[in-house]
């Protein structure tokens, strides 16, 4: 499971991606649930760790890595600070964190994710689910596939890939990979 491992589709509107990243597991959980260090790849925002309890993530996609290619027409809108509200579905620390995703937009996908020790390493499974179309489908793969290199080189202490550059590569990568609905 390195960063060249595609995420797959697991059901007609949920996409999985795994990765064995650098442990231990608490310092992972720390990047998944920190506003600091969720901000180095991800977003920031406050998450109170309780189930039921709201998130607000801050999206800087522009600001996450150095080097890049400017946003694609289609995420321009997106690209300078972005704004999502979910809430808490699940919080076992350090183990698995559930969450909606873009509660201002009607109806909300899932994220779930799962960390298992490896050895020194740890298993993450992301697990993006309730997608309402193919374009989002596509989006989120190609968005964690990106987000997760980010984390990987930020844990190794290593120069990440430019964010736009990587997201609109693997975003046409899995418009090839992802099965078409019937």
């Amino acid at each position: 499971m390195n960063d060249d491992t595609y995420g797959v589709q697991t059901a007609p509107d949920t996409v999985r991606i795994e990765r064995l990243l650098p442990g231990p597991i608490e310092r992972l959980w720390a990047y998944l649930t920190e506003s600091d260090k969720r901000a180095q790849w991800l977003a920031a925002g406050p998450m109170d760790l309780s189930a039921g309890a709201g998130v607000q993530l801050l999206f800087r996609n522009n600001e996450l890595t150095p080097d890049d290619e400017p946003a694609p027409p289609k995420y321009r809108s997106v690209s300078g600070e972005h704004r999502m509200q979910g809430y808490i579905t699940v919080c076992e620390p350090p183990h698995l964190l559930g969450l909606t995703w873009g509660e201002e937009q009607g109806v909300p996908s899932e994220v779930r994710f799962e960390l298992s020790p490896q050895g020194s390493q740890v298993k993450l499974t992301v697990t993006h689910s309730r997608l309402s179309s193919r374009d989002d489908m596509l989006s989120v793969s190609g968005g964690w596939h990106t987000h997760l290199a980010i984390l990987r080189a930020r844990l190794e202490g290593t120069a990440p890939p430019g964010f736009w550059r990587t997201h609109t590569r693997l975003e046409a990568a899995y418009e090839e990979r992802l099965p078409r609905a019937a």
